[in-house]
């Protein structure tokens, strides 16, 4: 399998980015390939430093460009033709030679999504792609999308992002029959925009699919879905909403037992590790981009090597369960005709 990985990109690029690399490599099998897309210099620097040089699972593919966490998306992407992104998602299009099966990056997100549909196009039957994570709840891991790829979607764009959770779901978390809910104001029938609710009913034309109706945000962490429909603005709001508490929860904690008890902190240590490695969005690597005809994974803008090597990881797994076939084939149980209504 060809996994390409863009050096360049995130806010601890390139250091954590190839310290995550080495660390993935003895864990690769022999006839996997792990293409390294960045500074040629740097990179070849640091494998010979770290002893892998010469390890013929890796290759490099030099670039001079790079585009910034701030830059506009669209625009970068054309006008940095030689950078990591355009360059590694150029490799991942259905005509190159050699194609990439996986490209991962923790660069700029809407970059990453503009040079994936572009250069992978949409599966058949897609009409958007979509970001979808994996988020830690109280009641075990769920799916959310979408997460900031589509900020203004359509009814058909939700009902679709339905049916690509649910195969998530299926078959990377293991679900035998996942809970689908779209994020809604309210649970009532009557609740929210007209978008919502035409949403809500075109996602009831996939008849094999486990849809309840609306969930509140509070129903989130209560165990109410396993997989949550929503849009761009919406999800990625919420993501990192979860991720600022958590955070935030597990600090005060400590705070507060160290100032109280200091003992206990000592006592307590080994539960809070566990407890924080539970919610901790570097244990699960990257994000991928559903509907695209390719294997896009996003990781976080502050990944370290723990993000990246787990990330390389998710990225073959997700290659070798052909999701993208699934979708295909549950997409097509609904004409088209019907969900662009």
């Amino acid at each position: 399998m060809r996994i390409g990985i863009d050096i360049m990109g995130g806010d601890n690029a390139p250091d954590q980015i190839l310290k995550g690399c080495i660390q993935a490599i003895p864990l690769l099998d022999q006839s996997d390939r792990l293409v390294m897309f960045g500074d040629a210099e740097v990179i070849h620097e640091t494998l010979v430093e770290r002893g892998h040089a010469k390890d013929p699972r890796v290759e490099i593919v030099g670039t001079t460009e790079v585009i910034g966490m701030d830059e506009p998306p669209v625009e970068a992407m054309k006008s940095k033709r030689n950078s990591s992104i355009v360059v590694m998602n150029q490799m991942a299009s259905p005509r190159a030679e050699n194609r990439l099966d996986v490209v991962i990056s923790a660069g700029n997100t809407g970059a990453c999504v503009a040079a994936s549909q572009y250069f992978m196009r949409r599966l058949p039957g897609v009409v958007r792609p979509g970001i979808c994570v994996t988020v830690p709840t109280f009641s075990g891991p769920i799916v959310l999308i979408d997460v900031g790829a589509n900020i203004e979607p359509k009814p058909s764009h939700l009902a679709q992002y339905g049916v690509m959770g649910d195969v998530y779901a299926r078959e990377i978390m293991g679900i035998a029959n996942p809970r689908v809910a779209l994020m809604n104001v309210g649970g009532e029938e009557q609740k929210g925009t007209d978008l919502m609710r035409t949403a809500r009913d075109l996602i009831r034309q996939f008849e094999d699919l486990n849809f309840s109706g609306f969930v509140e945000g509070r129903g989130v962490f209560n165990g109410e879905a396993d997989v949550i429909i929503t849009d761009g603005v919406v999800g990625n709001v919420m993501l990192k909403l979860a991720e600022g508490l958590s955070s935030g929860i597990f600090k005060a904690l400590a705070h507060e037992t160290l100032a109280t008890e200091p003992e206990l902190v000592m006592r307590l240590e080994g539960v809070i590790k566990s407890l924080y490695s539970k919610y901790d969005y570097h244990e699960y690597g990257g994000a991928p981009l559903l509907g695209v005809n390719g294997v896009s994974l996003i990781s976080h803008g502050s990944s370290k090597d723990r993000t990246i090597k787990n990330a390389i990881l998710r990225g073959k797994a997700f290659a070798n369960a052909r999701i993208n076939e699934k979708i295909v084939a549950r997409l097509a149980t609904v004409k088209m005709e019907q969900v662009e209504a």
